[in-house]
């Protein structure tokens, strides 16, 4: 069967600017192209760059990649411009897509809408934002409530990575047909491994970009009273934010020895700080989804989590347990009792098999071929 052509545009995506910036877009992206040709094409405004347009192609994990890097100003309907304009000279240079593979219902995608009037190129959209789930609609701008409505209506399918966001997005007024593919999991970066750091203290993890709705700091502190009162727990703890503020923190608490703080780190090293772990902790006030639970349970590794947005539905009996969202004091109560043994979880065997099952690259290929062959017929009917 012949390989279908698929362009992926994304309102996020890694780049030189913001490295880690949308890499569940990229994960996605090398998913389908186990099945399907895939470009890529993004754009994105600098304001410390002279030229109008900077262009910076190159072969990405064996996807072709274009990233345009505009100048940036400080009128943001100029931007908006000078942002379609870069997509389509950057469209000008790929090749025509069967299908547009678009992420995130925000005004970029706008562009998807452009291309499906003028060329007749059906798109679907793979939605991730938290500025669309239910309980924060009332906050987000009614501009970009309305935009979102407008993409939505043109494109061929909705692909929520949570019910939760489908949900959401169905309370928005969204009536396009959707399905929830989830993000993807590198189940061969993220696997089982014996350890190589032997301990008998109870290990912990929390990785993520540490903004303030992750509460880092929180379980930095739920940490130390685990120590304080005498158990053996360790922390390592980081990511690409504001990593200096949880340094100062560990030093005013006396913790160096037991909490290590760690700066922005490759996927690999995530993985491997997985399989040095015993739990990985997410105490956030808001998820999508979580992409950091599955990885860890592609580790073999159990989660304890907020049950949050999207990160709820991934709180299995055996694999995982929920907290209520802020409750420093059920955090520290559910530790303390991981600490006591209190808790029974699978193996790691069984922990990973649930991942590999459902959220390895083949598996989330084998879903999104799907919706493009669905799409792709009922386009050839109209």
């Amino acid at each position: 069967m012949k390989r279908k052509k698929i362009l992926f545009i994304s309102s996020w995506f890694p780049n030189k600017l913001e490295p880690t910036n949308g890499n569940f877009v990229q994960r996605h992206a090398e998913a389908v192209s186990l099945s399907c040709d895939v470009e890529i094409l993004h754009a994105i405004g600098n304001f410390d760059q002279e030229e109008q347009y900077v262009y910076d192609e190159k072969m990405i994990n064996n996807i072709r990649t274009l990233i345009i890097y505009y100048k940036n100003s400080k009128n943001p309907a100029q931007n908006f411009l000078r942002r379609m304009r870069a997509y389509l000279n950057g469209f000008s240079k790929l090749n025509k897509p069967d299908l547009v593979h678009a992420n995130v219902l925000h005004n970029n995608m706008l562009f998807a809408v452009y291309l499906k009037k003028k060329y007749k190129i059906p798109f679907v959209v793979t939605e991730h934002w938290t500025a669309l789930q239910k309980q924060n609609l009332a906050q987000t701008p009614s501009n970009i409530k309305r935009i979102a409505k407008y993409i939505a209506k043109h494109a061929g399918y909705i692909l929520p990575v949570s019910y939760n966001l489908k949900d959401s997005l169905k309370q928005l007024g969204i009536i396009t047909p959707m399905k929830v593919i989830s993000n993807v999991v590198d189940t061969e970066v993220f696997t089982i491994k014996p350890r190589t750091e032997v301990s008998d203290d109870v290990k912990f993890l929390h990785v993520s970009s540490l903004i303030l709705r992750k509460r880092p700091k929180d379980i930095i502190n739920a940490v130390y009273g685990l120590h304080q009162n005498g158990y053996r727990v360790s922390l390592e703890i980081g990511g690409d934010g504001d990593y200096e503020s949880l340094i100062a923190l560990v030093k005013s608490l006396a913790a160096e020895e037991y909490i290590k703080v760690f700066d922005v780190i490759s996927y690999a090293e995530v993985a491997e700080k997985m399989q040095n772990s015993d739990y990985f902790i997410l105490f956030s006030e808001n998820e999508t989804q979580g992409c950091v639970i599955l990885e860890s349970y592609a580790c073999g590794k159990p989660v304890i989590s907020t049950r949050v947005g999207g990160a709820a539905e991934f709180i299995i009996d055996g694999l995982g347990i929920g907290i209520e969202k802020d409750n420093t004091n059920q955090l520290y109560d559910v530790l303390e009792k991981i600490c006591k043994q209190e808790y029974v979880f699978k193996s790691e065997a069984e922990i990973r098999n649930f991942c590999v099952d459902n959220y390895s690259r083949n598996s989330i290929a084998e879903q999104f071929t799907a919706v493009y062959d669905e799409v792709l017929s009922k386009n050839k009917l109209s």
